[in-house]
């Protein structure tokens, strides 16, 4: 075969690339020689990533519900991705800004839309009966779920509603002593702190504290300041972020928990001990990312009719 001129060109680029760390390009094409050729299995560890599903039971339920959980996470690692890619931007601008934010609401998309698996993909009585066995693991304790939500914005936001005026200018740990999802992690019957939540907190709090202070300045938030404020396009995929995880997320959760643990008179405990029924509905939080771009009968009524929805599709 002879070294046609494209060939010859990219030899020399390759050697100029070496070259330029100080090593021997020969050395890299006989490691190039010897290597076994990639296989798609063995680039993305398939039989690894199957075998990564433990169940606790016998039931076969048990194995969907472990995989769209691992799924979930997959995904809210996606998201992180795009976040780290924003606040780490060293000139950022608006068109990096917007087609990063199309990334992430295409995921939370792709989240709530598959939320059916757990609405509907599963049989009552095996949910029922091996949830008892995940004792006191929680869908709460997702870490990267919170890191998301740091990363979103301003952290006075992510206080519990009655608390958020009075803190809005306290220093960054005493925000955290208030955050809002602590109201989801407390006893039904006692009001004290989960073990679901203590556990959490001795994970994840140090990371999640450094995390806040870390993108304090460059959260998405103050990453839209920093830019034209006034591009429509931004504020819709803003608005539309701001939606999607505060209120179709949560929503698409309390769906599953209306369907599985609703049963009347009184309403079964979730597995961590969590009041699911004032912490997931959107419109007792009020949480929300972005309240200058809404309304204030927008953010009056925020996720309300969402809920109203829900209530009648089970009444």
């Amino acid at each position: 075969m002879s070294i046609t001129p494209e060939i010859q060109e990219k030899l020399e680029k390759l050697q100029e690339k070496y070259a330029a760390m100080g090593q021997d390009m020969l050395s890299y094409l006989d490691g190039l020689l010897h290597a076994d050729y990639l296989t798609y299995w063995d680039y993305i560890h398939l039989d690894t990533l199957l075998s990564l599903q433990t169940p606790k039971t016998h039931f076969p339920d048990e194995e969907i519900f472990i995989l769209y959980h691992q799924i979930t996470e997959l995904y809210f690692k996606l998201v992180i991705h795009e976040c780290k890619q924003i606040t780490e931007h060293e000139s950022l601008n608006t068109t990096f800004l917007i087609s990063r934010l199309k990334r992430i609401n295409n995921y939370f998309e792709a989240l709530t839309h598959s939320f059916s698996i757990m609405i509907e993909g599963m049989e009552k009585e095996q949910f029922l009966q091996f949830r008892m066995s995940l004792l006191p693991a929680s869908g709460f304790q997702s870490g990267q779920y919170r890191m998301i939500e740091i990363y979103a914005t301003d952290f006075i936001n992510l206080v519990t509603k009655d608390q958020r005026e009075a803190l809005k200018n306290s220093p960054l740990e005493d925000q955290f002593k208030q955050i809002y999802w602590q109201d989801g992690a407390t006893e039904l019957s006692t009001g004290k702190q989960t073990l679901t939540l203590k556990q959490f907190w001795k994970k994840y709090k140090k990371q999640f504290l450094e995390l806040a202070q870390q993108v304090k300045t460059n959260n998405l938030w103050q990453s839209y300041l920093s830019l034209e404020q006034d591009n429509e396009e931004l504020k819709t995929l803003l608005r539309r972020f701001d939606v999607l995880v505060n209120v179709n997320w949560p929503l698409a959760h309390y769906k599953s928990a209306v369907r599985y643990l609703n049963r009347e008179p009184q309403e079964i405990k979730a597995t961590g001990g969590t009041n699911w029924q004032k912490y997931l509905p959107p419109r007792f939080q009020k949480r929300i990312f972005y309240p200058e771009l809404w309304t204030e009968n927008e953010k009056e009524e925020w996720g309300k009719a969402w809920v109203d929805e829900v209530l009648h599709s089970y009444d």
